[in-house]
């Protein structure tokens, strides 16, 4: 039976990224498809919901990070099916006036959060696709919320994975910085297959070929690339548990979460 919060325009038949991240993270908003997929891809590298967790604590960790550094504006592009530790929830913890903008493609990630943040004044999302930047920058919900003369923070976070070099991630990346003012940051993670898991490269790929999004693994020269126009703060771009971890325990075996991660100052 299709479920209440389920958009009668989605296909429950092929399995969503979003909602394959969703189980992996342990939430509830899946089906049999995206569950059926996440335990192939699990099958390939048993450690994908491990993976999905520490990207998760990286964005968290990032966030608080800007939020203590100043930042308000957040504006957070693939963000996902919302689950514990959202952007909102930890920007505004710190700094209860911060604003923030989902984005994303699925129409179940976007229903769900629209469902959290019906009473809150400080967040919106919209559906749009982050291979359509334009659109996105355009979008009247976002400039109601967030006034790019100012800084802002861009979450582009266990995204770009799925989006493909002829749609040319790059210069995607470039139309949304040129965007943005100085002193504003990126924020940006994905999967690489320069770690230990790269013998599993075309298991996990074959498994993202059935999905509405397939998987385009990346190394650390490309992904520092997308960094353009950015000034790394430290540690620079790494495994996502090393980047500033709330305990050094945390850090060891980091190449594990599969992840690499960054933040990135815009200068001017």
């Amino acid at each position: 039976m299709r479920p209440d919060w389920a958009p009668d325009t989605i296909d429950v038949e092929r399995p969503s990224v979003a909602r394959m991240y969703d189980y992996y993270l342990g939430g509830s908003h899946n089906f049999a498809a995206d569950r059926a997929a996440a335990g192939a891809m699990m099958a390939a590298v048993a450690e994908a919901p491990l993976m999905a967790q520490a990207n998760r604590a990286f964005l968290r960790r990032a966030v608080h990070f800007l939020a203590e550094s100043g930042v308000r504006q957040f504006l957070d592009i693939g963000s996902g099916i919302p689950t514990v530790g959202n952007v909102h929830e930890v920007a505004q913890r710190v700094a209860p006036d911060s604003r923030v903008v989902y984005v994303d493609v699925d129409p179940v990630a976007v229903a769900h959060s629209r469902e959290i943040l019906a009473r809150n004044d400080r967040a919106v999302v919209f559906q749009e696709d982050l291979r359509r930047p334009e659109r996105i920058l355009d979008h009247p919900d976002l400039h109601a919320l967030l006034d790019l003369s100012e800084p802002v923070a861009l979450m582009i976070v266990a995204v770009l994975h799925f989006v493909a070099d002829d749609d040319r991630p790059a210069e995607i990346l470039r139309t949304l910085r040129d965007a943005l003012v100085p002193g504003s940051y990126l924020v940006l993670s994905q999967a690489s297959d320069v770690g230990q898991y790269g013998d599993a490269r075309a298991d996990a790929e074959r498994v993202y070929r059935n999905t509405d999004n397939p998987l385009i693994l990346r190394d650390r020269a490309e992904l520092t690339g997308f960094f353009d126009g950015f000034e790394l703060v430290e540690p620079g771009l790494v495994w996502v548990p090393a980047w500033r971890p709330e305990f050094p325990e945390h850090a060891e075996d980091a190449a594990r979460s599969g992840f690499l991660g960054g933040v990135g100052r815009l200068g001017g």
